[in-house]
């Protein structure tokens, strides 16, 4: 009789056990999103628009995060002031207009694009005069960045070959060549930062 009860409730544990372990199943099966459609939201195919878009947020973040990090009071820092022996660098941009160089760049490149008016004080690649402030040459730099992701997003496999409306230019070649110019400019950005005992953002070591 002893064996025949201990078989009891080791069937009954089994039992208990299997019935939990469906309704966990069961309930976490009913919160899940279908199958199906998890797998679109993971496997959404590239695009032209998209992986041009992901190209400029990488080099948005990079030169943003680089003017960030200059202080207020060396923003109009230029390595001229340094008098490096052999060093000619008279005339170069200070580093405010390195940055006020990129975003009117950003806008001339892109607005044939997205079809945005092109202001006329924009002009002569260092953009409006009047940006004197970090503040202020930040916000014009996010702002042309703003009209980076807004021209990615015009373009198709149809028309990226195409020219560009009041422009000499294929689509393509305007949306790449503003971040190719771009990173040339952080390149040169990261130098005035390091010539002020700066570590660039971007290289610094990232905390575990």
């Amino acid at each position: 009789m002893k064996p025949m009860r201990i078989f009891l409730l080791l069937a009954a544990l089994i039992f208990t056990v299997a019935a939990l372990r469906q309704g966990t199943t069961s309930a976490a099966a009913a919160s899940a999103p279908p199958p199906q459609q998890s797998q679109q939201q993971s496997q959404l195919p590239p695009t032209i628009a998209s992986t041009v878009d992901r190209e400029i947020s990488t080099i948005e973040k990079q030169i943003v995060e680089a003017a960030e990090a200059m202080p207020e009071d060396k923003f109009n820092f230029s390595p001229e002031s340094l008098n490096i022996p052999g060093g000619d660098y008279k005339g170069v941009r200070a580093f405010a207009l390195q940055v006020k160089h990129v975003a009117a760049s950003n806008y001339a490149l892109w607005s044939p694009l997205t079809g945005d008016k092109f202001p006329a004080n924009f002009m002569g690649g260092n953009g409006p005069e009047d940006l004197k402030t970090k503040a202020d040459i930040l916000k014009f730099l996010r702002d042309s960045f703003a009209l980076g992701h807004k021209a990615a997003a015009t373009l198709t496999a149809q028309n990226m070959l195409q020219t560009a409306e009041h422009s000499k230019s294929l689509r393509l070649h305007l949306a790449t060549f503003a971040v190719a110019h771009a990173f040339d400019h952080y390149g040169q950005m990261v130098e005035y930062l390091r010539m002020n005992g700066i570590v660039p953002p971007a290289s610094r070591a990232k905390s575990d």
